[in-house]
């Protein structure tokens, strides 16, 4: 690969949610190391340098899943970034197929160009489908995530969109967090089926007592990591529940 500046633009495009920018960089501070950074907008959305929480999101939710589900688990992940919640699940190699639905069709285009590292391996992987469509909106619809087959139960459902329960891309994303949201997107999990959320911001009671109306066990993991920009450790959460 051809050594760049401090800033290399891979993709631009124009989308419904504002500006997509993917660039790569190099960080004296990480030397050898190529990171991959997202932005929408103003909003800084994700980089390569940190994905241990999202790679949680999918370890974390088929976890609570083994031994409540018959295997091989058909998943759904909301939300395909830079694959590394798709990848930790397909890793999996009880995860029979997993269908990752993206809003966004230029993201879907970086995996399938291979502009992101993990790009390739997930579009040739025979279990994993990309779907172009809104999480949100299928999860309230009657006939949910898969085009191919409406009214689908899935095992499990691991979502990575917004920021927190509280801090949404789309103002339209608010209703799905609320217990009435909530209810309709469990409609579309099998019974004893998982619910993960990933979020950037530490545990919300209040979100947490309005998961516990509609799933059961539910829990909030804090996902600690170092930063090395910070010199500290930094965290997120993944909400966990289970379908009666």
């Amino acid at each position: 690969m051809d050594l760049w500046s401090d800033y290399e633009e891979l993709d631009f495009a124009q989308t419904a949610l504002g500006e997509l920018l993917l660039r790569r960089r190099r960080d004296p501070a990480i030397p050898g190391v190529e990171l991959f950074e997202v932005k929408l907008g103003d909003d800084f959305l994700m980089s390569s340098r940190f994905h241990d929480s999202e790679v949680a999101l999918a370890s974390l939710g088929l976890a609570k899943l083994a031994g409540q589900r018959p295997e091989p688990w058909q998943v759904v992940v909301g939300g395909l970034g830079l694959g590394h919640t798709a990848r930790e699940a397909l890793d999996d190699a009880r995860v029979g197929e997993l269908l990752v639905v993206e809003f966004l069709r230029p993201i879907i285009g970086w995996h399938e160009r291979g502009l992101v590292p993990l790009g390739k391996g997930l579009s040739e992987d025979p279990r994993c489908r990309f779907i172009e469509a809104d999480f949100f909106a299928a999860a309230a619809g009657d006939d949910g995530f898969d085009p191919d087959q409406p009214k689908r139960l899935f095992d499990a459902i691991l979502l990575d969109i917004d920021h927190a329960p509280d801090n949404w891309l789309g103002e339209d994303n608010e209703s799905f967090y609320t217990v009435a949201g909530l209810q309709r997107m469990s409609a579309h999990l099998a019974p004893q089926g998982v619910f993960a959320l990933w979020s950037n911001d530490p545990p919300a009671a209040e979100f947490e007592t309005r998961l516990a109306v509609v799933f059961e066990q539910c829990e909030a993991v804090r996902v600690a990591f170092a930063n090395p920009y910070t010199g500290q450790e930094s965290a997120c959460t993944v909400y966990l529940g289970r379908k009666p």
